[in-house]
């Protein structure tokens, strides 16, 4: 279990980014749980839900793979078709159901498209427009370089967003960053359940 990441706004290089990453694979580790908190640009995704990563857009516009290749962690051109695992998000799917049985909670769990930007600005509301445009269903500031780099290395990968606030334009006030970390801390219960299950089926 790694606590905190290094972020690209914080200004770290993409390859100390993804150093973790690499590290795990040099590692033998051949899974990996990526979480993050994001904002969500789906109606349906509100603040206090859980996203399943399906697919990723690259809107730091930089590939942490840019640059000589390393033959021993990967190929030149890794294929990206499916950057995060079928079967794993299964899991989390039938893991979610079975809680909010279990719970009397309505779903919290939904699929969806994850775009990553580099920050530490949030977003306008014309570029949300045009994220969602191109597919997004929800921005964040991390988790896209890590998944390249897992994907690299050919690590199966899960992906789940903490959805803790509307993105811009999609509410009538600000984004504070102390409403998100406070929606963050209040999901958490529910989310380091599902966490806690998946681990024990992967």
């Amino acid at each position: 279990v790694q606590q905190g990441r290094f972020h690209y706004y914080e200004g770290y290089d993409m390859e100390q980014v993804t150093l973790p990453v690499r590290m795990y694979g040099v590692l033998g580790i051949p899974n990996l749980i990526l979480t993050n908190a994001a904002g969500s640009l789906n109606p349906e995704m509100q603040p206090g839900s859980l996203m399943l990563i399906e697919d990723q857009l690259n809107c730091f516009f930089f590939n942490p793979l840019r640059g000589p290749n390393d033959s021993r962690f990967g190929p030149r051109f890794p294929d990206m078709t499916e950057v995060y695992d079928r079967e794993f998000r299964d899991v989390a799917q039938e893991e979610a159901a079975l809680m909010t049985q279990e719970r009397s909670v309505p779903g919290f769990l939904r699929g969806g498209i994850y775009c990553g930007l580099s920050g530490p600005t949030y977003e306008t509301p014309a570029e949300i427009r045009l994220y969602r445009m191109w597919g997004a269903d929800a921005v964040g500031m991390s988790t896209v370089p890590e998944a390249i780099a897992a994907r690299h290395q050919g690590m199966r990968t899960l992906g789940i967003s903490c959805i803790t606030n509307l993105a811009a334009g999609m509410s009538e006030g600000e984004i504070n960053h102390s409403d998100v970390m406070e929606t963050g801390a209040r999901v958490a219960d529910i989310f380091s359940e599902l966490l806690r299950r998946v681990i024990k089926r992967i």
